[in-house]
C-alpha cells in the first residue's frame, strides 16, 4: 500500500512539474515570484555594498581600488552562468519542441549579454591602474569578449528569422556549440600566462581574501543571481503574452472578446 502510495505521490509531481512547462500554467506563477526575487535581490545587494565598501579592508597591494572586484566577479560568474542556462532551455526546447523552453532561452539572452558587457566594463576600470591599460588582448578578456558577441548573435540571429519555431532551433544550435566558450573562459588563467590574476575563491582551497571580502562577494553574487532571475522571468512573461496572443487564455487575460 505504501509503494502504491509514493508511486501515486510521484506521479503527481510528475505531472505538476509538466503542468509548468505550459505557458499559460508558467505565466501566473512566474508573476508571483518576481516581487519575492526582487525583495532578494535589494537585500542581498544592500547588505552585499555595504560589506563590500564601508566594512571589507583595504587591501594591501590594490588599496581602494580593488573593490571593483565585488561588481566585477559576480557579473563575471553570471555572464558564464546564465550562458550555460540559456543553451540548456534551447537545447530542450530543440529536442522536445517546447515553447516554453525556448522562451526561458531567449529571455535570458539579454540579462546575460548585459552581465557579460558588465564584467569587461569593470574589468576595464580595474585593469586600468592595475595593468596601466583598459583593455589588453589577455586570453580571458578576449574569451569573455567573444561571450558577449555570443549573446548578441543569438539576440540578432532570432530577430532576423520571422519564424518563431525556425528562430528557436537556430538559436538553440548557435548556442550549443557557443557553450564551448564557458569552459575556456573560466580555464583560461590556468592554460595560457595570462596577465589576468587566478581564482579568489575556489571549491578546493581556502579562498585567497579576507573573510569579509569573501562574505561582501558571496553576497553581491547572491544579488546578481536573484536579479537575473526577476529580470528573466519578467522577460518570459512579456515573451509569453506576444507569442501566445493568439490562444483565448491570453484574449482573455488581455480583456479582447473572440
Amino acid at each position: 500500500m505504501s509503494k502504491q502510495n509514493n508511486s501515486s505521490f510521484s506521479n503527481n509531481r510528475l505531472i505538476n512539474w509538466f503542468k509548468l512547462s505550459s505557458p499559460s500554467t508558467f505565466y501566473p506563477v512566474a508573476g508571483k515570484l518576481i516581487p519575492i526575487f526582487w525583495v532578494l535581490a535589494a537585500a542581498f545587494g544592500i547588505a552585499g555594498l555595504w560589506i563590500s565598501f564601508f566594512v571589507a579592508p583595504v587591501d594591501a597591494v590594490q588599496g581602494q581600488g580593488y573593490r571593483i572586484i565585488f561588481i566585477h566577479v559576480p557579473a563575471s560568474w553570471m555572464s558564464m552562468f546564465i550562458y550555460l542556462v540559456m543553451a540548456a532551455w534551447a537545447g530542450l526546447g530543440l529536442i522536445f519542441n517546447t515553447r516554453l523552453s525556448a522562451m526561458m532561452a531567449q529571455a535570458l539572452a539579454p540579462v546575460g549579454a548585459w552581465m557579460a558587457f558588465l564584467s569587461l566594463w569593470t574589468g576595464a576600470f580595474w585593469g586600468k591602474p592595475m595593468w596601466g591599460a583598459w583593455w589588453v588582448w589577455d586570453a580571458r578578456l578576449t574569451s569573455e569578449l567573444i561571450l558577449l558577441f555570443l549573446y548578441l548573435g543569438f539576440i540578432a540571429l532570432q530577430a532576423s528569422i520571422d519564424n518563431p519555431r525556425r528562430a528557436d532551433k537556430a538559436g538553440a544550435i548557435l548556442a550549443l556549440v557557443g557553450a564551448v566558450n564557458v569552459p575556456i573562459i573560466y580555464f583560461s588563467v590556468k592554460w595560457w600566462n595570462t596577465l589576468h590574476q587566478g581564482a579568489s575563491v575556489s571549491l578546493t582551497k581556502a579562498p585567497a581574501m579576507a573573510q569579509t571580502m569573501l562574505w561582501g562577494m558571496l553576497l553581491m553574487s547572491l544579488c546578481f543571481w536573484m536579479y537575473s532571475i526577476a529580470v528573466g522571468l519578467m522577460r518570459v512573461r512579456t515573451l509569453i503574452l506576444e507569442r501566445e496572443s493568439h490562444t483565448d487564455w491570453v484574449r482573455q487575460l488581455n480583456g479582447v472578446k473572440r
